[in-house]
């Protein structure tokens, strides 16, 4: 039998976990799934190819759905879900077997019907306060980037990674080739990022014959914010045995000077860095892990010496 006293303290714990329930949401989640994330990302991009359709969003869509994840940045998860249901996304929790750390899942419901828009999908790590991003613009078309972009996500807490959501071939023209447009959802949302002061680095693959004799091209795609980062990066990989093109201090193929998500960043004033790796730096071998290994030395440094927000 309930004393009074008990009664009380068992009545505050309900009103303080119900008055409380939108921040614990924008936390943990509604639910919580054990996945590989690596795994699951690669399931995601596999059904991705250059003969598929993809549909231009609208303006309205855009901005709705980059708000929204600013929602999910300021921890209001309850208002950011509201908001992406009117755009036929969800928002989903799901805790990486691997790394241990909970994501919420900003994922678009029409990727499993016959005609996906190509939107993409947003992962945000809920265990600490979001401090950077990782990008991934041309999955598949830059075969093994989208999971290179999973094992960077991993090596530091705060992350969040914006995985493209079709071929950069896809659709009419150069509509969804991401990194090169600004009327795409992928720009907005890495837009809102910036404008909330998230450091960015992009992924990108090239061919060994696009550049004989490097591992690695890495810029800041033509804005001086973000060298010091830059630096640390090509030394890290450089430790490691990787040949690095630094584009800040002679010229380089595939510098990411019109890459419109680091322009975005630039008038942000927030730091950008383009990097393009070889094939083996973004396969299942040593030289992937080591490649993601040198990349934590930047955003370890950026999530702030790992500490937990």
């Amino acid at each position: 039998m309930l004393t009074v006293a008990s009664l009380a303290a068992v009545l505050g714990i309900v009103l303080l976990s119900s008055s409380d329930g939108n921040a614990n949401a924008g936390r943990t989640g509604r639910h919580t799934e054990g996945v590989d994330l690596l795994q699951q990302v690669a399931d995601y991009t596999s059904r991705f190819g250059p003969d598929d359709g993809y549909r231009p969003p609208t303006k309205e869509d855009r901005t709705g759905i980059a708000g929204a994840v600013g929602l999910l940045l300021d921890g209001r998860r309850t208002d950011a879900e509201k908001q992406l249901s009117q755009f036929d996304f969800t928002v989903t929790t799901v805790r990486d077997r691997v790394s241990g750390h909970h994501y919420a899942v900003v994922a678009d419901r029409t990727e499993s019907a016959v005609t996906p828009r190509g939107w993409g999908r947003v992962y945000l790590d809920l265990d600490s306060r979001p401090r950077w991003s990782v990008q991934v613009p041309h999955p598949v078309a830059d075969r093994g980037t989208e999971e290179l972009g999973v094992r960077v996500l991993r090596g530091a807490p705060g992350g969040v990674l914006v995985v493209a959501g079709a071929h950069r071939a896809s659709g009419q023209g150069d509509a969804a080739d991401v990194a090169h447009r600004r009327d795409t959802v992928f720009h907005a949302v890495c837009a809102e990022l910036a404008r909330h002061k998230l450091p960015a680095i992009q992924v990108h693959g090239f061919a060994r014959s696009s550049a004989p004799g490097y591992d690695v091209i890495a810029s800041t795609a033509g804005a001086p914010l973000g060298r010091p980062e830059a630096r640390r990066l090509a030394d890290a990989l450089a430790d490691r045995d990787f040949h690095v093109c630094r584009a800040w201090s002679r010229h380089c193929p595939l510098e990411g000077t019109e890459n419109m998500q680091g322009q975005a960043a630039d008038e942000e004033h927030v730091p950008f860095l383009h990097v393009e790796f070889a094939p083996a730096l973004r396969g299942d071998g040593p030289e992937a892990e080591r490649a993601a290994a040198a990349v934590t030395v930047v955003t370890r440094g950026w999530a702030g010496g790992g500490t937990s927000g």
